[in-house]
């Protein structure tokens, strides 16, 4: 192995030394501690030090690192105090993560670190949102983001390199090469010579290294963060090295050839780089050994606090609570009385209109949302109010703009993602319901993210534009989904969905854009969230619903005027207004329950069970729930309406008023 001090001083050296003996020595102590069952589970990173340790000190300190479970030495190099990290890995309150997750699976923003989930792709495009963040403030800064060569078998690890290369963002993304994906041989990962060849085909500098030489690295870093934020470009960085150890304790080693080992346990990054400090007389024993002495010391000292530290008492309001940033949702009233009558959408695009001119850190994303104005037309015109770096096209590649909002939301920036057509969803769902929804309840940071989801059939579609998929996300804590059904509730609901520092998937049924029409406040308002809408109060029937249920509702309730339906539009659909359905309830003591969703795992069933568990003594029937056939949306005009609930409303009308 071949150093090159580059003009280092022996100081500098000294601190590289020290920064990569640290994690090599905490994880020794933790193997003993592993086998003698006082911790539970490690993921060794014993032979790739150099990459952690190097990379991160040729960083800024406020510049954000999303690290992976064999990257120790970029939490140890931000000087995360050794008691705190011991209590995390044990499952202990006091913790960075209150006892919530496991070993590596957490951030903190103090550190400017961003913790992973075990899917570990969706990683790097959080660095991407971090990075534009960067961009639009105009800061010399860049984000660097961690994978294994397993991990680039991952779409997300495509979706976010291209998106880093299409906007020109100040990225590093490192490739940590050790050969092997858990037990999976890189040989049946890949095909290319080398994983930085896949550079190129992003239109990006590409560059492989010794990993193990942290010199090497250490420069190679550098350099590259001055490349990103001169030329405004993202690079890969490919790190050669080796997994000395399982790829986590428990599995073993057994499907490595030995002589592997022992190739690579000469190349060993602690032991080469001592030599060479001791043959340059940058080192001494004497000097090793004090350093040593005072990791150890440091590590001991650490064990002692987290040794002592008592079990968790769980508090159960606390857990409920810290599902979700605190947020005071109050409903903010218009300034005037000004009204006009405006069609759906054009009361959605003037809700986000008016919070884009509130908030100047609100960044809107989606495909063909700049100059076309969207699929449907909501964002038309915003480019030139409010230019390209606020309103973006992007890349079809839903899963990396959900993340790269989630980035933005780091670095303080509100987003809103439009996902072109909800059933779109389903290539963005991890990035939901793994990072968005849990991140908050897993270390603190929130995610100021609204993800639009056109939604809804009634117009011939077919089955991959018509899906009603809101029930996936009302089982999802950590999110909050909102369904409007005028253009009052649309308008008043997503500036409140911007204005809360919560993820909110906002649900917006494509019939309706055009079709209903309303008298709107001209001003900026908000209507709180979790709050349900009674449409009409009546005494025979309840029937509760949202979106295009309760226009279904209503025009039933008009031709049949000889029965008196009490008619509650939802608006929210998680968190639900439970005291406004009891209320419902109580009223008719009959209740219908009505959604374009199909039936079977649809929110009429949660509601309904509900309903059955706290308010049985006021029904004087069986619930009855009225909702779409178990099949997927059908093309045909005819074969769509005889799907959707409405064409078997009457008949469950009249099934509950024979009681």
């Amino acid at each position: 192995m071949q150093f090159d001090r580059n003009g280092l001083d022996d100081d500098k050296l000294i601190e590289l030394y020290t920064e990569l003996v640290r994690p090599r020595m905490i994880e020794e102590k933790m193997l003993v501690l592993l086998r003698q069952g006082r911790i539970s589970k490690w993921f060794s990173g014993i032979g790739q030090e150099a990459i952690s340790v190097g990379a991160t000190m040729a960083l800024d300190s406020d510049e954000y690192v999303m690290p992976l479970h064999r990257n120790l030495g970029v939490f140890t190099v931000r000087k995360m105090p050794f008691d705190k990290l011991f209590m995390q890995w044990q499952g202990k309150k006091e913790g960075f993560s209150k006892g919530r997750e496991r070993s590596f699976h957490f951030g903190a923003n103090e550190y400017h670190i961003c913790g992973m989930i075990s899917h570990l792709g969706p990683q790097l495009a959080i660095a991407d949102g971090i990075a534009l963040a960067h961009k639009l403030k105009k800061e010399n800064k860049v984000s660097v983001a961690f994978s294994g060569d397993g991990g680039t078998s991952e779409g997300d690890f495509h979706e976010a390199l291209n998106v880093a290369a299409v906007w020109g963002l100040p990225t590093i993304f490192i490739i940590e090469n050790n050969g092997y994906g858990l037990s999976t041989p890189v040989n049946e990962q890949f095909v290319c010579k080398q994983l930085a060849d896949r550079a190129v085909g992003y239109g990006m500098k590409g560059i492989t290294i010794d990993g193990n030489n942290i010199l090497e690295v250490y420069k190679t870093i550098k350099e590259a963060r001055e490349y990103c934020i001169r030329e405004q470009k993202p690079i890969l960085i490919e790190c050669m090295t080796f997994r000395m150890r399982g790829h986590e304790e428990a599995s073993g080693v057994k499907y490595v050839p030995k002589e592997l080992f022992e190739e690579w346990g000469k190349k060993d990054p602690v032991a080469n780089f001592e030599s060479y400090l001791l043959e340059k007389a940058v080192l001494s024993q004497h000097l090793i050994k004090d350093i040593r002495d005072g990791i150890q010391k440091e590590i001991e000292d650490g064990l002692a606090t987290g040794f002592a530290a008592g079990p968790i008492t769980p508090d159960t309001e606390e857990e409920v609570r810290d599902v979700y940033a605190p947020h005071n949702g109050a409903a903010i009233a218009p300034a005037t009385g000004a009204r006009s009558e405006k069609k759906f959408i054009q009361a959605l695009s003037d809700g986000l209109r008016q919070s884009m001119e509130k908030h100047d850190n609100l960044v809107l994303m989606g495909q063909d949302i700049a100059e076309y104005g969207g699929a449907f037309k909501v964002t038309d015109g915003f480019v030139a109010q409010f230019g390209k770096g606020r309103v973006r096209n992007t890349p079809l590649c839903e899963s990396a703009i959900v993340g790269t909002a989630l980035g933005l939301s780091i670095k303080g920036f509100k987003s809103m993602m439009e996902m072109q057509f909800a059933d779109f969803v389903t290539v963005g769902f991890n990035q939901i319901i793994n990072n968005l929804a849990k991140i908050h309840y897993r270390w603190g940071q929130n995610a100021d993210v609204v993800v639009r989801m056109p939604t809804g059939g009634g117009v011939g579609a077919g089955p991959f534009h018509s899906q009603s998929n809101e029930a996936w996300f009302t089982h999802t804590p950590g999110l909050k989904v909102v369904y409007p059904s005028t253009p009052e509730d649309a308008k008043g609901l997503i500036i409140a969905a911007i204005e809360d520092p919560n993820p909110v998937m906002f649900f917006e049924h494509k019939a309706l854009y055009r079709s209903i029409s309303g008298m709107v406040p001209d001003d900026y308002y908000t209507i709180e969230i979790g709050k349900a809408r009674l449409v009409q109060e009546g005494s025979d029937v309840s029937i509760i619903t949202y979106g295009s249920g309760v226009h279904w509702a209503t025009d039933y309730a008009a031709a049949h005027p000889d029965t008196s339906f009490d008619i509650l539009d939802l608006r929210s659909l998680l968190p639900l207004d439970y005291d406004a359905i009891r209320a419902s309830v109580k009223r008719t003591g009959k209740v219908l329950l009505l959604h374009e969703d199909t039936l079977i795992g649809g929110l009429g069933g949660e509601i309904a069970a509900w309903i059955s568990e706290h308010c049985f003594e006021l029904l004087d029937a069986p619930i009855v729930r009225c909702a779409s056939m178990d099949t997927p949306v059908p093309f045909a005009i005819e074969l769509e309406q005889n799907f959707l609930a409405k064409k078997r409303l009457g008949e469950s009308v009249q099934k509950l008023l024979a009681y």
